[in-house]
């Protein structure tokens, strides 16, 4: 099995996602005509929109929160680090280049999945890549196959990873036993996920700005106490991305490097076009009132999580003395070492905390998304999504106690199936991604406050639930 595993991640992560996940991304963004660069600022427009949600969605604000919580996770601190040491500064360059991309990926996706949305058990709205695939492309046994690569991936083994992440920034930082900190996650987790998608909304909408927040403000400081190394960082960065300069000293492969890790810790992290943001941006009720409108609002998540906080990361190892190319400390502990240089012995405490808040939301993050495909596949009653929560809070006391490296891979190799799935289904409905946006935009120019109004799209016919859309002029 490890044999066939590991072929699979070799195909998969090697070949399939690293340039498909990349090529899709330059396909929507020049198809989409550069809107996420050229109508940025519609991104923050629909986030401050005064509107109400009806009783069946949670607000745009809590779906950016979710989706931010698990795609903020370990990665941001411990992944730049990794491409850092692997990739050298240049690798930066290239996690900036992958997020511009993959921010029409995640826009695509995530309007998609509004589109497709559907009416729910406990009154709140199901969707994401499993409705879409049934209902745009008609093969609803793909997308109940893409439905248990999530639940496997991102509901189960993930979790028991950020779970390990916990355990061992705790152990490190303060000296908490391993089975301590796994049984208290697991007592946080489940008085946040028993109470549903809207509990672990409305959680995420207060941890995360704060989380993210204060990672940002440590950032701004340590950039306020380097000013006049800035500039040069920056040259360093560029220089070392395109090989202008002998910066990645250390660093076996250079240019192509550089290229590798931060294309590859850039789509990690952001997770544009896997198929997991979507399945929270189909719960919230867009503001206005049309699919592309949750769509920018998910391009947004992918901005901050990788040009904002991996950058704070970044920033915070290239500005220390830590920083070595190719040196032997990498990680979690690269990371302890600069903010150890940049703020004293508070540093090693500062990341173990920040490890702690990033994991813990990517783990009710990540539960948020195995729900929606528990709805689709069928069993995402009461008596289904018990079982399932109580599975993930094993998963979460198994995942503080052990090295879960054989079990990782198979997830990887589970979630570069269902994303392979999802870039292949959202190619297949790209032009339903382009009269949406054209509309969308329309209307803005027209001096309109955007409306979906189905009857301008007669092709979709029954694919969509009408009464979702339906809106007095």
């Amino acid at each position: 099995m490890n044999a066939i595993i590991d072929f699979l991640n070799t195909i998969f992560w090697g070949y399939v996602l690293i340039y498909g996940l990349l090529a899709v991304g330059i396909y929507f963004t020049v198809r989409l005509r550069f809107q996420q660069i050229l109508h940025f600022g519609e991104m923050f427009r629909v986030i401050l929109s005064a509107g109400e949600t009806d009783k069946e969605g949670i607000t745009p604000l809590q779906a950016l929160a979710t989706s931010l919580a698990s795609r903020v996770g370990t990665g941001n601190i411990a992944g730049v680090a990794v491409a850092l040491t692997l990739g050298g500064p240049g690798a930066i360059f290239w996690m900036w280049m992958v997020a511009l991309v993959g921010m029409a990926t995640a826009y695509s996706e995530s309007t998609l999945a509004q589109l497709y949305k559907v009416h729910g058990p406990e009154q709140v709205y199901r969707g994401g890549p499993a409705f879409y695939i049934a209902k745009g492309l008609g093969m609803p046994w793909l997308g109940g196959v893409f439905s248990v690569c999530l639940i496997l991936s991102f509901g189960l083994v993930f979790n028991a990873v950020q779970a390990n992440s916990i355990a061992e920034a705790m152990q490190g930082g303060f000296g908490v036993p391993k089975i301590v900190t796994g049984l208290v996650v697991a007592a946080l987790t489940a008085v946040v996920i028993f109470g549903g998608i809207r509990k672990i909304a409305t959680v995420a909408e207060y941890i995360v700005p704060v989380m993210a927040g204060i990672y940002l403000l440590v950032a701004i400081w340590v950039l306020l106490t380097h000013l006049p190394q800035i500039p040069g960082m920056f040259g360093h960065i560029i220089g070392s991305a395109f090989g202008l300069q002998e910066a990645a000293g250390g660093i076996t492969g250079g240019v192509a490097a550089a290229m590798l890790n931060g294309v590859k810790r850039g789509l990690f992290s952001n997770e544009a076009g896997m198929g997991s943001a979507p399945n929270i941006a189909a719960a919230a009720t867009p503001v206005p009132h049309h699919p592309s409108s949750q769509g920018f609002v998910q391009a947004l998540g992918v901005f901050i999580d990788t040009l904002v906080i991996c950058t704070c990361t970044a920033m915070m190892i290239l500005l220390s003395s830590a920083y070595v190319p190719g040196g032997d400390v990498t990680g979690t502990q690269l990371t302890q070492a600069a903010l150890g240089e940049h703020i004293g012995s508070a540093g090693s405490y500062f990341v173990a905390v920040a490890i702690f808040f990033f994991a813990f939301t990517s783990i009710i993050g990540n539960y948020s998304y195995s729900e929606m495909a528990m709805v689709y596949l069928g069993i995402g009653r009461h008596e289904g999504l018990v079982v399932l929560r109580v599975v993930v809070l094993l998963m979460v006391v198994w995942g503080s106690l052990q090295a879960v490296a054989t079990v990782f891979n198979t997830a990887d190799a589970s979630m570069g199936l269902m994303a392979t799935i999802n870039l292949i289904a959202i190619l297949a409905l790209s032009g339903t991604v382009v009269k949406l946006t054209k509309d969308y935009f329309e209307q803005r120019k027209a001096g309109k406050e955007p409306i979906f109004h189905a009857a301008d799209y007669p092709e979709l016919g029954d694919q969509i639930e009408h009464s979702i859309w339906y809106r007095e002029s």
